[in-house]
Parts: structure tokens; sequence; C-alpha cells
């Protein structure tokens, strides 16, 4: 019954908002009045410029969509002079004297300003995109932390009932050994909740961020006071990257409670567990892009989207800008590179094939000139550049030894990872190189066709792991790991390209978890690359199928979490 009054109520007619008396049977579009037939004939017609108003059928209402406005914007810099074109290079709206003055050598790319506006639209909605990508993965990060808290709690009940039953059959004489192991897994929880708490207000946080701005887009997009919209575009992209999420990859867990022998001192102790109940990790793909090439050894992005791809079994590195499915050459470069790095000029340093020393690459010249950077008498096979500005080298020679430098910017060699304490060789082949936020290095350790594993490194010269591959993972077809990368949250993630699999390991080279890509698709991985705004490239080699005649290597965009 209440349903039907609120029906009735919202059929109430509305009178003329002229007259007030009168039903009304007509909207005007511009000054948005409800007019009976007598005052749109009468009154309506006394507003100034009213004969050019639209005026409407009520029963047309919500047919006709407001028609936005552009031929009012007053010129910032010209106060006599209306906005009739915007400058695509210039990226703001001009008058007839703006162009006249500043703009003539930019008449191909003037657009008009209905164009302009909705292609900033478009920007917009593919940055409303990214932030509610950014928040869908904090949701999903926090409901994950959530259900560990959840599970963290619940294991936190039992051991606290195991350790009160067996406290139970003990005598009254080890009451105290049971009260400290009480408190001590009570402290520990308080530990694990306020870690993982942290990394909720920060997820939190996120999703409120995320919200706020989506909301700030979400009304510039709705906006139709065209005047302020091109300024408040230009204040609203500048804020508008949303961080990504930087939490934990791990954390600790409630001890396990081990009973021991009823004596009066020893009661039992609390035996850390390894935890199977670690965060997930997932990707999902953006694109896919075709290219013409046998395999992709290393990938590159740049700020300005585009992306360097090298190929070593092609012997060359392309320049590529990515549109829809395809890569469009900008530049190509007829050499064999083993490994490449980004500069904080923004240039690139390469190992090229044979030299000692490494080269330098001017994306801006194309000009390759030598570097102070040499490894002498090895020749160079891979390239890491620390966030210090640290020059990671892997060298190798088959009779004089193999060995990873670090240098600094004059090219000293400050550190040479070659024999461990023992005086044993550490490495067989270096191939890939990555650090993560502790110092540790970690390099790929193979020689090319054959099984490999991941050496990590700790800055006073020590091997403190080396990881050899998942015994079920790596059952069948041995572990082949060939490129290596750092994720924003500090894991270490590699491609075992036999496998299809992404082994994802902690700053230390422990297993944290893997990734099958082929549940996605996704064959023969080789190489990584994180984007700036968080995306990672996979580049894939073809494969070995008889039936695969043709350069057909592919190169996936995905979105990634719990990394």
């Amino acid at each position: 019954m209440a349903f039907s009054q609120s029906v009735k109520k919202s059929q109430i007619p509305i009178n003329c908002h002229l007259c007030d008396t009168e039903k009304n049977k007509w909207k005007c579009i511009d000054c948005e009045l409800l007019m009976c037939d007598k005052c749109k004939e009468g009154r309506h017609l006394r507003i100034k410029n009213a004969q050019d108003h639209r005026v409407i059928s009520i029963k047309d209402i919500g047919l006709h969509s407001r028609e936005l406005d552009f031929t009012n914007i007053k010129c910032p810099d010209h106060a006599s002079q209306s906005c009739c074109l915007f400058c695509k290079i210039c990226d703001s709206l001009v008058c007839p004297t703006c162009v006249s003055k500043v703009h003539k050598k930019h008449a191909n790319d003037l657009i008009e300003i209905s164009e302009a506006y909705h292609m900033e639209k478009e920007r917009l909605k593919n940055g409303q995109s990214k932030i509610q990508l950014e928040e869908k993965n904090a949701v999903t990060k926090k409901e994950q932390l959530v259900k560990r808290k959840d599970a963290e709690k619940a294991k936190h009940s039992k051991v606290i009932q195991d350790i009160l039953n067996h406290g139970n059959v003990l005598k009254s004489a080890i009451d105290k050994n049971i009260k400290e192991l009480k408190d001590e897994v009570d402290e520990n929880l308080k530990t694990i909740f306020k870690s993982i708490d942290t990394d909720l207000s920060i997820v939190s946080k996120s999703i409120k961020y995320s919200n706020e701005k989506n909301t700030e887009v979400e009304d510039l997009i709705k906006s139709t006071d065209v005047a302020n919209f091109f300024s408040d575009v230009k204040r609203l992209e500048k804020s508008m990257e949303v961080p990504v999420l930087k939490t934990q990859s791990s954390y600790n867990s409630i001890p396990k409670f081990a009973p021991g022998e009823i004596t009066q001192s020893n009661v039992g102790v609390l035996q850390i567990e390894d935890s199977s109940e670690e965060l997930s990790f997932s990707f999902d793909i953006i694109q896919e892009y075709q290219t013409e090439l046998n395999g992709i050894s290393d990938i590159i992005p740049c700020v300005d989207n585009s992306v360097w791809i090298n190929s070593n079994l092609d012997s060359c590195l392309i320049n590529a800008l990515p549109s829809d499915k395809k890569l469009n050459v900008v530049s190509t470069f007829n050499m064999r590179v083993h490994g490449m790095a980004k500069t904080k000029s923004n240039n690139f340093l390469l190992s090229v094939q044979g030299k000692c020393r490494l080269q330098q690459l001017n994306i801006t010249t194309g000009n390759i000139t030598d570097t102070v950077y040499n490894v002498s008498p090895l020749v160079s096979t891979c390239i890491y550049i620390t966030s210090g500005n640290k020059v990671i080298v892997g060298g190798n020679d088959d009779e004089l030894g193999r060995a990873v430098f670090v240098m600094n910017e004059k090219g000293d060699h400050e550190t040479v990872y070659e024999h461990d304490k023992h005086n044993q060789p550490i490495f067989t082949y270096p191939l890939s190189i990555t650090s993560t936020s502790n110092g540790n290095i970690h390099v790929v350790d193979r020689v090319p066709g054959t099984e490999g594993r991941v050496v990590v490194l700790t800055t006073d010269s020590d091997v403190i792991n080396s990881y050899k591959g998942h015994p079920e993972i790596n059952k069948v077809k041995t572990f082949k790991p060939n490129r290596i990368v750092t994720t924003p949250r500090d894991n270490v993630i590699m491609t075992d390209v036999d496998t299809c699999v992404i082994h994802i390991l902690d700053s230390k080279g422990n297993l944290a978890s893997w990734y099958n890509t082929k549940d996605i698709g996704i064959l023969y991985p080789y190489c990584l690359a994180f984007t700036s705004s968080g995306p990672l490239y996979i580049g894939c080699a073809c494969g070995k199928s008889s039936k695969r005649t043709a350069k057909e290597a592919k190169i996936y965009e995905v979105t990634c979490s719990g990394f």
C-alpha cells in the first residue's frame, strides 16, 4: 500500500511556472521553464531572446539532451575574444588572436573545441578506468587481508585451546610455564594484527582516495560548464594517478603449539611453521600484441608510452609504439644485445655480444658510444641498474671464468662476486640480474639451453640462497629461468619458459608462490617488465613447434595483484 501511495504522489501534475494556475504542456530547454499554452505564446516571449529558445512538448522530455555551448568561452589572454579552436601541441584553447600571434606553426594541430572536449573526456574516462582498476585491486587486497586476519584469529583460538588442554593434564608446578606460553601467543597475535592492521589502513586509505578521485572525475565528466572544463581537467590530471599499494609481501603467523614431556622444565614450545595461506597472486590480460620476431629477450617501457624491444634471436633492437593490437615500429637497430637497462637520463646501457665494455644508446640521436663500465677480460652478459644508480654487470669467459661486478658511476669495481667462502666459483653463466630494497642481489645463473638456478647474494659478498625450482613445477621439465625482475612490493619474479610458470620469491630467495601463465592463454613467457603506472609486460618466445614457420612472438600487457 505504501508503494501505491508513493506512485500517486509522484504523478501529481506540476502547474505552469509562469502563471501557476494552468497545467504545463511545454518546457523551454534554455531557461528550463514549464509552461501552459497561454504563457508559451505570451509571457515567455517577453523574456529577452526568447524567440530563439528551444521549446518542446513535455511528452518529449527525456528525448532531448542538453547541447553543450562551445561558442561563448572567453579567451583567458584576450578578454574581448572568444575561443574558437583547441591547440593539441599547447594543450590549450585559443582565440583568433592567439592563432595569429602564437599558434601560426601549429595549424595542423588546431582542432574544433567540441572535438577537443570529447578527446579530453575520453582521456578522463581512461584515467577513471585506471582508478577503478586500482580500487578493484585495493578492495581485493582488503578482502584478502580481512580473510587472513580471521584465519589468524581462528588459528590463535585453536592454539590457545591446545595449550590450555595440555595445561589441564600437567601438575600445578608447571602452571607458570603454561601462562607464559599463553602470553607469548597473545603477544604474537598482537604483533601479527598490528602488521595486518597497518596494511589494512594503507589499503583503506587507497580505497578512499580512489573513491574521491573517481567522484571528482565522474562529476567533471558530467559537467556542462565548458568554460571551466579544460582548466579543471588540467588540475585533475595532475593528481589522478593512484599510487601503487605498498604493503608487505608476507605476514608472520601464530606459532604452532607442540606438546613436550610433562616436566617442570619442559611444558611445550611454540613452533614457527610455513604458512600455506599466503596472499594470492593474479594476472589479467589488458592487451595482446603480435610481433614479427622469433622471440622477445627484453622489454623496457618508456614514459612516452613507447617500448624498446630486444630480440637476441633476431639480432635487433626495436623502438615501437603500441596501438590497439599492433606495435608501430619507430626505429630499428641491427645488433645482437644480451642485456639492456635504462639510465636515469632515459638512455640505454647495452651488453653487446662479444664486448667487455658496455655501450650506451642515446635514444634521441640514435648514437651508440662506449661507456666507463668495463668487465674485461670477461665479456658482458647482462645489466641491472639499482635505485642508487649502481650498475651491476654479469661477465663470462669460458676459460677465464665468470663473475658479477657492482660498479659506481665512474665505472669503479666496488664489489666483485666470483668465488664463495670456500673459494669455489659461484656462477656458471650470469644471465639476468635484479636486486631488492634490502640490498640482496638476485642472479639468474644458467648456461643457455641447460638447467639453472637463482643465486641470492648479500652486500658482504656472501651467497645466502640458491633457488633451483620447485619439485612439483619442475617434476617433468627442469628449471630454466630466463629474466628476473623486482616487483613494486619487493618480491622477485622470474620466467620459466618451458613450464610457462612465473616463480615468485621473497627478497631472500625463498619461494612465495607461482603462477602458470597458460591459465590465461600466455605461452612461453620469457621476459618481464613493469611499467611506471603498474601494468606488467610479458614478452614471449615462439616455442619449438614444427608448425611455427613465421616469426610470431607475442607481447602481453597484463595487470597483476598481490605483488
